[in-house]
């Protein structure tokens, strides 16, 4: 008999993959969890998700959004916050260079109808606000409700130092029908002459 060579006495066996069953106490766990699952939804999940949430229908809010007193419901300020002030500023008075101000603006506190247009239709070009050439874009938020609008201007005529006097939803109203079909945002100074 010949001895085996060193080298083959120190290799290893080649690796295999052993059949490995899953634990017994793995597996009815598992099942149990699923069982617990399907009774849990089958009890407690159904089409009543008006549970969830602040209760409030799709339809009460379609209501409010298009009531014309709707404008005083609506939180002006939270809706600014949402929607104005990653621009415009919490504090009204925009960034420098980049967004102009709605604190003193003559586009805020000046015809409501010229508020109203910037929301509804966004501003393109040049603006000058308080003596300061802004050339920027402001996006259309047509897609606000009439109250909703309303709400955001009427406050910041009242805030950032202004003293204008609020508007309603009705006004809101009849610009858009003044402006039905048209999607070009408003050009700047060219279309915003302060009287």
């Amino acid at each position: 008999m010949v001895p085996e060579h060193p080298s083959r006495i120190r290799e290893r066996p080649e690796p295999y993959e052993e059949a490995h069953v899953i634990p017994a106490w793995l597996a009815i766990l598992a099942l149990v969890l699923a069982v617990w699952g399907v009774v849990y939804l089958a009890l407690y999940a159904g089409n009543d998700w008006g549970n969830y949430g602040d209760r409030r229908t799709l339809a009460a809010l379609e209501a409010r959004q298009t009531s014309a007193a709707g404008a005083g419901a609506m939180d002006g300020k939270a809706l600014y916050m949402t929607h104005c002030s990653a621009c415009h500023q919490a504090s009204g008075l925009g960034v420098p260079g980049a967004f102009p101000p709605v604190a003193g603006s003559g586009q805020v506190i000046g015809i409501p109808d010229n508020l109203v247009k910037i929301v509804l239709l966004g501003v393109t070009g040049q603006l000058t606000v308080k003596g300061v050439t802004y050339n920027g874009q402001m996006p259309a938020f047509a897609q606000l409700g009439d109250a909703e609008i309303a709400a955001i201007g009427s406050y910041e005529r009242s805030s950032f130092g202004n003293a204008a006097p609020p508007f309603d939803a009705a006004l809101v109203a009849r610009v858009r029908g003044e402006l039905k079909g048209r999607t070009k945002p408003l050009a700047g100074d060219e279309e915003l002459r302060l009287p």
